[in-house]
């Protein structure tokens, strides 16, 4: 390590650790010198800042806004600890974001997304109290009691899209401290070596990662609910779940639907689920369009999606400078694990590649098949899904019957 930083002077980089306490601390350096002579010239260059990716940075800097920190990512895992270089070119300052690309998963932490919530969540949060805790914190952020209206409803406050993203994010966490309470709860969080969320859950995944402290992901929610609801408001737009067809049938479905509606009617397969579901989102015609002629495609079904409008198409445009601004003002930092992008099914370790993934988000199709097929494929081995509901479960059997999956509800 200490022969590292001789060698630095002479290739025209300085190193400056942003704490000293990372130094005191056993850290291994992983950063390809080979590649980052074959990309920049190095005159040019100088290392701006070490980002540290690690549990210890997370229990010392308390970024999940927890009383004690993560307690599963403190010491007793710093063999996992690595710490990320940056290279600075001018006053532009970026991650590789190919950390992560060769991950191997073995254990998952799966986060639901709106539509998950439901009356009654949040009670045994109430015999945890680190889990008790978020909800207080949420509080303040929020002006009103959170808890309160996670257990007693009414069921049309807690289903609007300004109040749903909150709650299940705050939940979603505070089922982390609920598994963390129980006897071996704390080995299974250590041992978690990938995460991902549904739309909104992947802001849960990047908070249980460390990429931004729990208050600043739920502000950043809090913002994307009013923004989407913002967007909804402004045009006539739907959700449909179309059940019992592949992926391909869909989409054949989707382009008979838009033949029959003007432009401002289309509709697109919005999230893609897992084989015989598939929500499509569009113009309120073009919805009705589908569920019209869903039957003679062979659909089984389609079911009506009690959301504000048509996420993840271009109908929430309106959301995105939101969005993008506030993403500019948060600290965002590379994730100590793998979170697995919505947009393309791929983990980021860049900061500012992550804050324009999340902008993107709300306008693209979710890769929710594909996130969980890699998963699979990569020979995971078992996976907990942390918050309301059982949704995540269900797709992840219905993917793979044979698939290891635990719900961890509160």
């Amino acid at each position: 390590m200490h022969a590292l930083f001789h060698l630095l002077p002479t290739l025209g980089l300085r190193f400056k650790p942003s704490s000293s306490r990372f130094l005191s601390h056993p850290i291994s350096f992983s950063y390809s010198l080979s590649t980052m002579s074959s990309s920049v010239a190095l005159p040019s260059v100088s290392l701006k800042k070490v980002s540290f990716g690690g549990p210890e940075f997370l229990k010392s800097s308390n970024s999940l806004g927890f009383k004690h920190g993560i307690r599963g990512f403190g010491p007793r895992n710093l063999d996992k600890s690595r710490v990320f270089m940056s290279v600075s070119v001018g006053s532009q300052t970026a991650v590789d974001d190919a950390l992560f690309l060769d991950y191997k998963p073995t254990c998952a932490f799966l986060f639901p997304g709106q539509g998950a919530q439901a009356v009654g969540m949040g009670k045994e949060a109430q015999k945890v109290p680190a889990a008790e805790d978020l909800y207080k914190k949420a509080n303040d952020i929020l002006g009103f009691d959170l808890l309160d209206v996670c257990i007693n409803g009414p069921k049309e406050k807690l289903d609007s899209t300004v109040l749903s993203q909150p709650a299940i994010y705050v939940t979603s966490l505070a089922a982390v401290e609920v598994l963390r309470a129980r006897d071996g709860g704390q080995q299974i969080i250590d041992s978690v070596d990938v995460t991902c969320g549904l739309s909104l859950g992947e802001y849960t995944a990047l908070a249980f990662a460390g990429a931004f402290s729990f208050e600043d992901g739920l502000k950043l929610v809090k913002l994307r609910g009013e923004a989407m609801q913002g967007a909804a408001d402004a045009a006539k737009s739907a959700m449909v779940s179309v059940i019992g067809l592949d992926s391909e049938k869909v989409q054949l479905l989707c382009d008979a639907a838009n033949e029959d509606v003007d432009e401002s009617d289309k509709v697109q397969i919005a999230n893609f689920l897992c084989p015989g579901n598939y929500a499509v989102s569009g113009g309120v015609k073009g919805v009705e369009a589908v569920e019209a002629k869903a039957k003679s495609f062979k659909a089984r079904m389609t079911v009506r999606l009690a959301v504000a409008g048509a996420f993840h198409t271009s109908f929430m445009e309106p959301a995105v400078s939101r969005l993008e601004a506030a993403l500019a003002a948060t600290e965002i930092r590379t994730p100590r694990i793998p979170v697995i992008s919505n947009v393309d099914a791929q983990p980021h370790a860049d900061p500012d590649t992550i804050k324009k993934i999340l902008a993107r988000q709300v306008t693209s199709p979710v890769q929710w098949e594909t996130t969980v097929k890699t998963l699979l494929n990569k020979e995971l081995k078992k996976s907990y899904e942390l918050g309301p509901g059982k949704v995540i479960a269900g797709i992840v059997k219905r993917i793979n019957k044979g698939a290891a999956i635990e719900n961890i509800d509160v």
